[in-house]
């Protein structure tokens, strides 16, 4: 298992190891010491979520308020997801920048992500599941989208692709009317719960 930062800083993508035989296969999915060692601080396990989705179904750009936020390990047992972190956080050096990541059953790996950062996957293949590992509990007042097909973003979409979308993202504002309505997350503020995880472990 290896670790290393995304261009979205406080994101990092994860390379697992898939160990097979003739009875199938095996993956240690998640290690809290090989994200602290990264992070400072590790992941907080509040939640854990399992989405089932068709080719082209889009989730995101997702986000929470920042306190407490919440961080996401995310990881696809079975299909293909292109998974987006993008840097929302107010402030920040990156503001408005992303990465991605393919999240393959065939070649595992996973991505974690800081609170404050936004954060989107599409479906690249019917019945793909993902999993996610959630640092606090759904609180649907807290929580936000931006839309997905935002140009000012212009998130690396496939472009062969028919997306399918829930209401509430469709709906999402622009990152930019998300910014002028208050409700992105300050680098200060996202900074200021880091410092207060990593004391929490030292």
């Amino acid at each position: 298992m290896k670790i290393r930062e995304l261009a979205v800083p406080d994101s990092y993508v994860v390379d697992l190891v898939a160990h097979g035989d003739p009875r199938g296969r095996f993956t240690e999915w998640y290690r809290a010491d090989v994200l602290s060692g990264a992070t400072g601080f590790g992941l907080t396990l509040a939640q854990a979520n399992h989405s089932v989705s068709a080719r082209g179904v889009l989730r995101g750009v997702h986000f929470a308020l920042v306190p407490p936020g919440q961080a996401k390990y995310v990881y696809c047992p079975s299909g293909r997801v292109l998974d987006i972190v993008v840097d929302i956080r107010v402030g920040s050096p990156t503001f408005g920048m992303h990465d991605s990541v393919v999240l393959d059953s065939d070649e595992p790996r996973a991505v974690y992500l800081a609170e404050g950062l936004g954060h989107a996957f599409v479906s690249l293949a019917d019945d793909t599941s993902v999993t996610y590992l959630c640092s606090t509990g759904y609180s649907p007042g807290r929580e936000f989208a931006i839309d997905p097909f935002d140009p000012a973003l212009a998130l690396p979409w496939p472009a062969d692709m028919a997306f399918e979308l829930s209401p509430r993202d469709e709906a999402a504002p622009s990152l930019a009317d998300a910014r002028e309505q208050g409700l992105l997350p300050t680098m200060e503020q996202c900074e200021a719960r880091y410092t207060e995880l990593r004391g929490a472990v030292s």
